[in-house]
């Protein structure tokens, strides 16, 4: 083989392999996906003699609630959603209102697209917020009643829930134990783990939570992960052939040239 073919052979080889690499460098940020916030453990795992952590990220556990139709519903109901919660009562002459007017805006912007994202406002005075109570208040925001649920339940349940689920503390430095007043929206991903936490009252953190919505569903679940992805550590292989392909069929159609012309100069 002469030094015009192994030129040509490399050539071949090398081209699709650094396409394969700039692809990969620059499409791994392309997306930035709202990070997670807290794990409950990071295990070792040994794969083939490499010891590699696997974080397992908190979980929010499921809840049971009575929402503003009297229907018994609860957080893992809502399979496969994005979801955003706060915390309010119905009684509240300060912060509440605004909450419910900054969500409101969100739900209105997906008034095309219901069913990226439910919104879940859990009354942290149960005791008073009565289902009609919970349906005067969310029917004086005009709110669309099938994605958006104001809810009731066990106190003690509710505030174990927005303290050591929700880390509602940890959002919220400032936040009183004995009565949960937080300006905070938290968002839940589909596989209910907390992604984010925003003043509802800051125009800048509003626009993130509705920016970061929608790239949430483009996020593939790890439990059930696509199909494509098995051949991921194969496209070098095969980028590998497809470049000694194409050097092949270079070389025997250069090969049918040199026949074809030495056939010409020498006729019959």
């Amino acid at each position: 083989m002469n030094k015009r073919a192994i030129y040509s052979l490399l050539i071949a080889i090398s081209l699709p392999l650094i396409g394969y690499m700039i692809v990969k460098y620059y499409s791994r940020d392309a997306v930035q996906m709202p990070k997670r916030y807290f794990y409950d453990s990071v295990h070792v795992i040994d794969r083939k003699g490499k010891k590699t952590n696997d974080t397992i990220w908190h979980k929010v556990r499921d809840i049971q609630l009575t929402n503003q139709m009297g229907k018994q519903v609860s957080l893992y109901d809502l399979r496969n959603k994005v979801v955003v919660v706060n915390f309010f009562f119905s009684r509240c002459p300060s912060i509440c209102p605004g909450m419910t007017r900054a969500m409101k805006k969100l739900q209105d912007s997906y008034v095309k697209n219901p069913d990226i994202v439910h919104f879940l406002s859990i009354s942290i005075d149960p005791e008073r917020d009565s289902v009609p109570a919970l349906r005067r208040f969310a029917d004086r925001f005009n709110v669309n009643h099938d994605n958006w649920w104001f809810t009731t339940g066990d106190k003690k349940d509710i505030y174990d829930f927005a303290f050591s689920e929700m880390k509602a503390s940890i959002a919220d430095a400032e936040v009183d134990t004995a009565f949960i007043h937080t300006e905070n929206l938290f968002l839940l991903d589909s596989n209910k783990i907390v992604r984010g936490w925003y003043n509802a009252f800051d125009s800048v953190k509003q626009a993130k939570l509705a920016h970061d919505i929608p790239t949430l569903m483009l996020e593939k679940d790890r439990t059930s992960p696509s199909i494509f992805r098995s051949f991921i550590p194969y496209l070098p292989v095969i980028f590998l052939g497809i470049g000694l392909t194409i050097f092949m069929v270079s070389l025997l159609n250069k090969n049918k040239k040199k026949t074809k012309t030495y056939a010409g100069s020498n006729p019959p």
